[in-house]
């Protein structure tokens, strides 16, 4: 029976983790060999190492069971530090933390660009273009999809407007930041923010099929800075009207247990698909790719969904029972989907004969904090937006914790008394730690030089989470809950090993490399990072 540890960090060494090239597990053996045809990389938001060694300790026959029968399970993997959806799948495929990436958050700033044409049109202000004061929000989320709805904050279906496996048709350039090129304002795309590249595009350099699957056309920031790294790019929206028959409008995916996980079957579909050798809409047969997978989002929401929604059962009710991560009846249901689909795909595996030539790599792109429903802490972020500096351009995002960008016009000037009043405002806003200028430069790079790095990062206590809802967890931090992830290499030859020794979620991007017989060096996050391969 396979049992791990859930081997807690003090919160200093969480703060230190943050740092690209901190306490890497040092690869004196590597865990795979070097002739895979194949890497079929899944990441189960959410899921916590604790989460794998309870579900396979009490359910022994299940498909996690299976994969850690034949695999390296590291129980003691972090993702990156903000724990957010964004850079956390950024580190797996090139290897780089935010310092090397260039991306803290999905929704964050840069000091660099102007704001989209649409973010005046739907306040039927005049569009001045590229001109004034630089530094807006970076909306890569829904926001960016053509039927995005800047009044409801909703997306019309999964399409977002345009078609599956085409994600450039999903967007929309009016709904993009912009900046001023050659004497033009031009809409950027997600591609053009990430200061690293891939392992899509080293793969795809090297002559293999690419494809991914994930939950918004603002992912196509995974095809690296060429924008050419992903052949097949399949990105139904999950923040769009609820996709279940006969559904309320002005609702979406993430507040029904049952429709996400007819969601996310969606994306299960796409990646049968390409083992079958088709694209994702199975309308064209390109080939098994080298790289594919998706990412899952039914037990993120079975983590943050407080109660049942429409076509659920209503005795559903979400999140943990306990400090030990017993899941409740609706995680239950989500884990259990989770493994039903990872089953699917080996059996689709056998049927074709890839079982033997492709890795497996299982882990999340973060956790979700707290675990104990008795932690959780609600407390609003609106006191953060009166931080001196923060003015009319400044911005903030709080989910478990807070990031903060001051007006860049009245950034220096107001520095030390932004820093004085949140100081003086810890208690209230529970600021366990405040990562001001001098702890982030080392870490991430220095505010008044990198137009991407926060002025501070403000560091919550355990469990507080940004909210005025019922939302049980959030996730973006850098408690053990944010960022002790799964982490599982399986393939039918791996002889079934505990790797305990501390590990880092960028790991991933240079062992795929490896993996499939490519050096791993060809990724700049790798090289500037020194990301070591997974050992064993």
């Amino acid at each position: 029976m396979l049992r791990l540890r859930n081997h807690l960090l003090s919160a200093t060494t969480a703060i230190l983790m943050a740092s690209p090239i901190a306490n890497q597990a040092k690869a004196t053996e590597p865990a795979v060999r070097s002739n895979y045809e194949h890497v079929l990389l899944i990441s189960v938001d959410g899921m916590h190492a604790i989460d794998l060694a309870n579900w396979v300790q009490n359910h022994p026959t299940s498909n996690f069971a299976k994969l850690a029968n034949t695999g390296v399970v590291y129980s003691n993997a972090f993702t990156t530090a903000p724990s957010d959806s964004y850079p956390g799948m950024i580190a797996q495929v090139t290897g780089a933390t935010p310092k090397t990436s260039g991306l803290f958050y999905d929704d964050s700033y840069d000091r660099t660009v102007y704001p989209s044409k649409a973010f005046y049109t739907s306040q039927n202000l005049p569009d001045p273009g590229c001109t004034g004061p630089k530094g807006a929000e970076l909306t890569n989320w829904e926001e960016l999809d053509r039927t995005f709805d800047f009044a409801t904050g909703l997306v019309a279906d999964v399409t977002g407007g345009g078609k599956l496996g085409e994600v450039l048709t999903q967007m929309d350039p009016d709904h993009m930041q912009r900046r001023l090129i050659d004497g033009e304002c031009r809409p950027v795309y997600p591609h053009q923010y990430i200061r690293t590249n891939t392992i899509f595009e080293v793969i795809k350099e090297a002559g293999g099929v690419t494809a991914w699957s994930d939950k918004h056309p603002a992912y196509e920031v995974l095809s690296g800075p060429s924008g050419k790294g992903i052949d097949d790019l399949f990105a139904p929206e999950i923040n769009s009207q609820i996709f279940l028959p006969g559904a309320p409008k002005g609702v979406d995916n993430t507040t029904s247990f049952a429709a996400v996980r007819a969601y996310d079957t969606l994306k299960v579909n796409a990646v049968v698909n390409w083992i079958d050798g088709l694209n994702s809409t199975a309308s064209a047969h390109p080939g098994v790719p080298a790289i594919f997978g998706m990412n899952f989002q039914a037990v993120s929401v079975g983590q943050k969904l407080a109660k049942a929604g429409y076509g659920d059962d209503p005795s559903l009710t979400g999140g943990y029972l306990n400090s030990n991560a017993t899941p409740g009846n609706a995680l239950t249901l989500q884990f259990q989907f989770v493994d039903a689909a990872l089953g699917r795909f080996v059996q689709e595996l056998i049927r074709q004969g890839l079982n033997s030539s492709t890795l497996i790599i299982v882990s999340a792109k973060h956790g979700q904090s707290p675990i104990d429903p008795k932690d959780r802490v609600a407390q609003s972020d609106a006191p953060f937006q009166s931080t001196p500096g923060f003015g009319k351009k400044g911005f903030e995002i709080c989910d478990d914790e807070a990031l903060i960008w001051l007006e860049p016009d009245l950034q220096q000037a107001n520095y030390d008394a932004a820093k004085a009043y949140l100081q003086a405002n810890a208690a209230k806003l529970h600021i366990q730690q405040l990562l001001d200028r001098t702890s982030l430069t080392p870490l991430y790079g220095d505010p008044f030089e990198n137009s991407r790095v926060p002025d501070f990062i403000a560091v919550t206590d355990h469990g507080v989470i940004c909210t005025s809802g019922t939302k049980l967890a959030e996730h973006g931090g850098f408690s053990d809950d944010d960022r002790n992830v799964l982490l599982l290499l399986s393939a039918p030859e791996i002889k079934p090993t505990i790797v305990e020794t501390l590990t880092s979620t960028t790991q991933i991007a240079p062992t795929i490399l490896t993996a499939l017989g490519l050096d791993p060096k060809r990724l700049k996050g790798v090289r500037k990072e020194d990301t070591e391969v997974l050992g064993k």
